[in-house]
């Protein structure tokens, strides 16, 4: 389904609904497509290997890794102070 932003501005929940029901939903600026809505849980496999590929590519730097203990430990003692 395609629909231009004007109708997608006047009818913009029935058309989430209809995302999140699996229906393609496209909308135009002036007839020429713009951009897909989609369900947030809907990205795509290879998007998700992009990601990955690159945290491999671009791995933090040795100071600032944490093990997930370190960062549960650091985020106890922050909450420590809020009381």
């Amino acid at each position: 389904m395609q629909v231009n932003i004007l109708e997608c501005k006047n009818h913009l929940s029935q058309l989430v609904r209809r995302a999140q029901q699996g229906e393609e939903v496209i909308i135009a600026h002036r007839g020429v497509p713009a951009v897909k809505l989609v369900p947030v849980g809907a990205i795509p496999e290879t998007a998700q290997r992009d990601v990955l590929s690159w945290l491999r590519r671009n791995p933090l730097p040795v100071p600032l890794r944490r093990s997930a203990q370190e960062i549960d430990d650091a985020i106890g003692q922050e909450r420590q102070g809020w009381d």
